[in-house]
């Protein structure tokens, strides 16, 4: 595995490569640290869902009602599939935002998508690099996913140079949710 993330995990060495069987609960990258969703996170998403311009280009403010079903969902998917979204807090402890790894419909299409947002206060900064390139790693290496994509607002131009910074390429454009979103794909 690259410097990108470390690890808690363990790889099953018994399984094929295209089935193989990782948790990863927990890894770090040079300033963060990712620690898997659980229900104690759920004041931290809140805040994170109810900041207007954090939520522009994630579907819009949510209800604290809406985000604890967002964050149901997003644990369930780590039931069912083995990884799914952390928390991603500083080295000093501060809550940072949420990044993941997980399943997604684009257009009757199951694709395996990186997703990542941050609190204002960390823009800027290259979280959203580095975190794009230790979920590729994890994405790519450790869970041997075949392809990962990312779904950006065709206006985010941050998101988009996140995800061409991490080797992502432009694939093509389609519409969710009544939005122009790009979909960048980076294969095996």
């Amino acid at each position: 595995m690259s410097r990108s993330a470390r690890s808690d995990s363990s790889m099953n060495d018994d399984t094929p490569r295209k089935r193989r069987s990782v948790a990863v609960d927990h890894f770090t990258t040079d300033r963060l640290t990712a620690e898997r969703l659980r229900e104690d996170h759920l004041a931290d998403l809140v805040a994170l869902h109810r900041d207007a311009e954090v939520s522009r280009y994630l579907g819009g403010v949510r209800t604290p009602e809406v985000t604890r079903a967002y964050l149901a969902t997003n644990m369930a998917h780590w039931d069912q599939h083995g990884f799914g979204l952390w928390t991603l807090r500083t080295k000093d402890g501060a809550f940072a935002g949420r990044a993941g790894i997980r399943h997604i419909l684009v257009d009757d299409v199951d694709e395996v998508e990186i997703a990542y947002a941050f609190k204002r206060e960390f823009w800027g900064q290259g979280f959203a690099s580095e975190i794009a390139t230790a979920l590729t790693d994890l994405g790519l290496s450790q869970l041997a996913l075949p392809s990962l994509i990312g779904i950006v607002y065709v206006g985010n131009g941050a998101s988009r140079r996140v995800l061409e910074k991490s080797n992502y390429q432009l694939e093509r454009s389609t519409n969710r949710h009544g939005e122009d979103v790009v979909i960048y794909r980076i294969r095996q």
